[in-house]
């Protein structure tokens, strides 16, 4: 098995605010070169959403979706001194250490489910890892998805997770299915759950989940609030996770019958 390499990075330019986007990420420039977006720590959700966009988008790629390339980004304290806005200058100065980019897929567009087509498969190998990560924000009004060179890339999985937000009641969602998917983007071009299914589970291997939360930075996990210490959050994401995949047949039927 090859295990997943995440690239650590530091950023060197802010470019330009994403005001399209709640949290305000941004696009900025690394000192590899490349141009990222960048989802900051300090945003609401906070490092909530970066673990939930890490593993949502690693286990996305693992089935075989198109998936930006994903880093770890250092952010300094010197850019907020230099930001004249005074909302990005404070977000800016509540993100310094490590952050999460999305490699920026220039020229990309938004996907459209009325101009845009899909393969059977890949709707439904989407709507099903949506159903097992609780991603609730891939609708018809914010697809996060996005159509690059003549491919379907998925982005944005930061609304993933949601019960890491209260860990006291955590095991509660553990058996739960997910009735919202009947709200998702390409539900009604998912016409292959059965064999999408079958894909994710032969390709979603224990030793696969165990590698990327185990890539989760220990810093992500820490908080003065939080009773449950990072190994253990990491033991619950392993557990949430095989649980639901041991489960995927009642998500299919889910799926299906909202369909």
């Amino acid at each position: 098995m090859q295990k997943i390499d995440i690239r650590t990075v530091d950023v060197i330019q802010y470019l330009q605010p994403l005001r399209e986007g709640g949290s305000l990420p941004a696009i900025v420039k690394a000192d590899d070169g490349f141009l990222y977006v960048l989802k900051f720590r300090g945003a609401g959700q906070g490092k909530m959403a970066l673990i939930a966009e890490f593993m949502g988008g690693e286990l996305a790629r693992a089935i075989g979706l198109k998936v930006p390339e994903l880093v770890f980004m250092n952010l300094d304290e010197s850019f907020s001194k230099t930001q004249p806005d005074e909302e990005i200058q404070d977000l800016l100065k509540f993100s310094v250490g490590l952050n999460l980019g999305l490699h920026f897929l220039s020229s990309a567009i938004t996907f459209d489910p009325l101009v845009t087509t899909v393969d059977g498969l890949t709707a439904s190998k989407i709507v099903l890892l949506d159903s097992l990560i609780s991603n609730i924000d891939r609708t018809d009004k914010n697809t996060n998805l996005l159509y690059w060179n003549k491919e379907l890339w998925v982005i944005d999985n930061g609304a993933s997770f949601y019960f890491h937000h209260n860990w006291p009641n955590w095991t509660e969602h553990l058996t739960r299915t997910f009735p919202l998917i009947k709200d998702h983007v390409l539900l009604k071009k998912a016409d292959q759950l059965t064999e999408a299914a079958v894909e994710i589970k032969r390709l979603l291997t224990e030793d696969i989940i165990r590698d990327i939360v185990s890539s989760i930075p220990e810093d992500w996990l820490q908080s003065e609030s939080e009773t449950m210490s990072p190994a253990d959050m990491k033991a619950a994401y392993m557990e949430y996770m095989t649980t639901k995949l041991s489960n995927i047949d009642l998500l299919v039927k889910e799926a299906a019958d909202a369909r």
